[in-house]
């Protein structure tokens, strides 16, 4: 699934990773469990996905590949039935599953009927609505003086532009009615203290020190990217930190890919190749081997281990990436877990509300 050349472990991941890395945060079975029999978690998490089938059936059914319509079906009949094998021996499909186990089951499902990327028409839409209102969004923080306040504004505007994401099945419903309007979003997240919420601490932290260099694992296409993380990233920039953008490899769901955003970056500059004013030579953009909406950090590409291996922090941002995997992963250096929960069993794990954030800062003295 993989670009072809070898994966490495991610170098910043404290060691040794054999024994103390797990990649998914919520254990969806324990040892004393039955292997032949599914868990509560396993059973709720595969009705999760079976929950996400139609919303997938329906922009496979528009997509460009030939004879769309009955792949899409054939896609909707394999997946269900793949999901329903777990439910009756969860170590069918290579399981036990897991969300990483879950979330590859479904890619591998698409690939196989000759989907490539059926999410590609929504994200075009989307990029290109967030770019027109870039500048908006960057001067409404510039125009904040108290620099504190000014960074709480960047990650209201990271969780706001996290809500655009297909993965969730009720998100994609909300999203087909109306769409989402950033500026709205911002304003009705829900109110602190979040259920992890360690932005007060993070607040000094960023009035004390600039750090070096920042690796960011980035999220969804859309709003996501270009209103939320890109201003973060600009802030950062302007404060003399090098900014590494790592994006997936291959397309899944509505997550922004490192050929699209190398596209939408060369939009967004001007002339001097600046980012409304802000200088970019020490942004890269930096393709992660990821082809799923969860990362797995022991598996990355060597090109994101070999831009990494000097940063002094690390940010993991989405649900999928901070949240549902890596929420506890160990870092050597400072690292921040940044989304927006849109899971229902997301929630109930961290014991918070649905479309709560977290914001998990921890530092490395």
């Amino acid at each position: 699934m993989e670009s072809a050349s070898e994966m490495v472990a991610f170098p910043l991941l404290t060691t040794p990773i054999e024994s103390n890395y797990r990649a998914c945060t919520i254990p969806f079975r324990f040892p004393s469990d039955n292997p032949r029999k599914p868990t509560p978690t396993e059973l709720a998490w595969i009705d999760l996905f079976l929950n996400s089938i139609p919303s997938f059936k329906k922009r496979a059914e528009t997509d460009a590949v030939d004879d769309a319509p009955a792949r899409a079906e054939k896609f909707a009949e394999r997946y269900s039935g793949i999901l329903e094998d777990l439910k009756k021996d969860p170590e069918s499909h290579g399981g036990p599953p897991d969300g990483i186990l879950l979330c590859r089951l479904r890619e591998q499902v698409l690939k196989e009927l000759g989907f490539k990327d059926i999410f590609k028409k929504v994200k075009d839409e989307e990029n290109a609505k967030a770019i027109s209102l870039f500048e908006n969004v960057v001067d409404l923080s510039d125009a904040i003086e108290d620099e504190g306040k000014r960074l709480e504004n960047l990650v209201r505007g990271i969780f706001a532009g996290n809500i655009f994401d297909l993965g969730s099945a009720q998100l994609a419903e909300v999203f087909s009615k109306d769409g989402m309007s950033f500026l709205a979003s911002c304003q009705n997240l829900a109110p602190r203290p979040w259920v992890i919420d360690d932005l007060d601490a993070f607040k000094l932290k960023w009035s004390k020190k600039s750090w070096k260099k920042a690796v960011i694992f980035v999220d969804n296409s859309g709003a996501d990217i270009i209103l939320g993380i890109l201003p973060f990233a600009r802030e950062l920039l302007r404060r003399g930190t090098q900014v590494v953008l790592a994006a997936n490899d291959l397309p899944s769901i509505n997550d922004i890919t490192y050929p699209e955003l190398i596209e939408i970056i060369s939009k967004l500059k001007d002339n001097e190749g600046k980012l409304k004013g802000v200088d970019t030579s020490n942004l890269f953009i930096a393709n992660s081997g990821n082809d799923l909406p969860v990362i797995d950090l022991s598996r990355v590409s060597q090109e994101i281990a070999y831009l990494a291996s000097d940063a002094d922090l690390v940010i993991m941002e989405g649900m999928g990436r901070g949240i549902e995997t890596n929420l506890y992963a160990q870092f050597k250096c400072d690292s921040l877990k940044i989304g927006m929960v849109k899971h229902p069993e997301v929630a109930q794990f961290l014991g918070g509300r649905l479309y709560d954030c977290v914001f998990k800062y921890n530092e490395v003295l």
